[in-house]
């Protein structure tokens, strides 16, 4: 091909991909759009699907209630602390019946299901739909030394696009979270990573507290705008980190590290997050524990106490 015809080609190549991309746009948000950067600041809709119109809902990992108690009773313990809901990780120990029957009972909702890096999303999805669930949580693999950055990034969403058809069948949301696996960096890129789909049924799982180690929470939702779908809440200090270790930045509570948490409602404001779902993840511990764990997070994120 003559290198004028290539170039007219091309050129035609992206203008048709500007179209489809803006089209997509359209249908998930309602409203015109733009490319990638313009459209990191869009008023959040995919969050709204997730909560009660107009609150933040609250939840913790079902793992966190260290009560030697019945089903039942933890999820009777977590109505009588305010909490909304719960999640429950792929390798916790749990009849399934009796967990649903005990969010039926007590209106404590399992919105979500961790698979974790887990390499089974059919299962997860399945279990996720049994529940009632909106979303599967998804660690998307790790990169090092064995497992180079570019096939990690291709392999993973090969494993997410390969899900795909089963999670738009059942209704459930594939959320992607930002961890310490060397992987999605920068929250243009994660932006990127998931765009990649064309799907609304995948989605960031937002961890606030594992960003402070190298960024700003609220730079990363305004970016990520409505592809934020949950939330993850805990803490990190910068001081523990380096006067303890890496790691030991995490042994901070909620509102006592460096988040600075006004700005992150700030940002959820910013991007319309108003209604999705907030999930502590940190140590947990008995009634007084957990309701500690309640108080620290209406606070933090402005909260309303029912």
């Amino acid at each position: 091909m003559p290198n004028e015809s290539r170039q007219s080609h091309q050129a035609l190549e992206t203008v048709e991909g500007e179209k489809r991309h803006l089209v997509r746009r359209e249908f998930l948000h309602g409203v015109a759009a733009t490319a990638l950067l313009g459209s990191l600041g869009a008023p959040n809709t995919r969050a709204s699907v997730s909560g009660e119109p107009g609150r933040i809902k609250k939840a913790v990992k079902y793992h966190m209630i260290k009560e030697d108690l019945p089903v039942l009773d933890k999820f009777r313990l977590l109505a009588d602390l305010g909490f909304d809901g719960t999640e429950i990780h792929v390798t916790t120990t749990i009849d399934r019946d009796e967990a649903r029957r005990a969010s039926e009972v007590t209106g404590v909702a399992i919105h979500g299901f961790l698979n974790s890096s887990k390499p089974d999303l059919a299962y997860a999805i399945e279990t996720a739909a049994f529940y009632g669930a909106t979303s599967v949580l998804v660690v998307a693999g790790r990169v090092d030394q064995e497992h180079p950055y570019d096939r990690v990034y291709r392999e993973q969403q090969d494993r997410i696009r390969a899900a795909l058809p089963q999670a738009e069948r059942e209704g459930i949301k594939l959320l992607v979270e930002n961890v310490w696996n060397n992987f999605l960096l920068s929250p243009l890129e994660m932006a990127r990573f998931l765009d990649e789909f064309d799907s609304p049924s995948v989605g960031a799982y937002f961890d606030v507290g594992n960003v402070v180690r190298f960024g700003w929470p609220d730079q990363w939702i305004r970016i990520l705008g409505d592809r934020v779908v949950k939330l993850d809440i805990k803490e990190y200090s910068r001081r523990k980190q380096v006067s303890e270790g890496l790691r030991k930045g995490f042994n901070v509570e909620i509102g006592e590290g460096d988040c600075d948490w006004s700005a992150v409602r700030r940002a959820l404001v910013d991007i319309g997050y108003t209604s999705g779902w907030a999930t502590a993840e940190v140590p947990g511990g008995d009634r007084r524990r957990l309701a500690d764990i309640a108080a620290r997070m209406d606070r933090v994120l402005g909260l309303v106490k029912r």
